[in-house]
């Protein structure tokens, strides 16, 4: 997504799989968002709307309709997409709609585990808690390492698992009623890319002439 308003190059080449995925369905959200921007919809109701969505995906998810949280879970990050190519047709992208947007992904996300430590609390599933816990830790972290590095001025596009991918496993694996599965997946592999953007951040620093060598 990063998009109710992202403020983008295009000069660069995604390096990441939801990079990529991004770029290639560009034309296809621009033309699903025409209708909207016609309607006077804008990106960022989009965005909160995509964020109400989570939210009812995740209550699903706590009363344990997993299958149903996983449609809506889907039906929801088209918003991720939407919101973006709604701001760019209308001309109108904005710092504050790209920040609502990264911050509306951070709560989605958190609802979702949030949604299924309930459901393992209810069934005294310790070890689902404990995964769903390390899911939430991780997802969190990639995004933060990133944000402080730009912050810091440097690049951290890297990793295996940002918020698209996260999503590639969990789906199938609630629709499947593997939830545990999926998790278990996502704690080891987001934890994973957290600490593959610091490393590669302090590549960065030790190079010579960072003016930020020794962080």
């Amino acid at each position: 997504m990063k998009g109710a308003a992202s403020v983008k190059g295009s000069a660069a080449k995604p390096s990441t799989f939801s990079g990529r995925m991004r770029l290639r369905t560009e034309r296809v959200m621009r033309a699903a968002a025409m209708p909207l921007v016609r309607a006077g919809v804008g990106p960022n109701a989009i965005t909160l709307g995509g964020l109400l969505g989570t939210t009812a995906a995740a209550v699903l998810l706590a009363r344990g309709q997993l299958g149903w949280g996983a449609v809506v879970i889907l039906l929801s990050s088209t918003a991720d997409v939407l919101d973006g190519a709604v701001a760019r047709l209308r001309g109108a992208p904005t710092r504050f709609g790209a920040l609502l947007d990264s911050v509306s992904d951070r709560y989605g996300e958190l609802l979702i585990y949030l949604g299924l430590v309930y459901r393992f609390l209810t069934r005294n599933d310790d070890i689902g808690v404990l995964l769903a816990f390390g899911a939430a830790a991780g997802s969190v972290l990639v995004s933060y390492v990133k944000a402080r590095a730009e912050g810091l001025g440097f690049e951290a596009q890297v990793g295996l698992l940002s918020r698209l991918e996260r999503f590639v496993i969990l789906i199938p694996s609630l629709l499947a009623g593997q939830a545990s599965v999926g998790l278990a997946l996502i704690a080891a592999l987001a934890n994973l890319t957290a600490i593959q953007r610091l490393l590669y951040v302090r590549r960065q620093a030790a190079a010579p002439g960072s003016r930020r060598s020794g962080v």
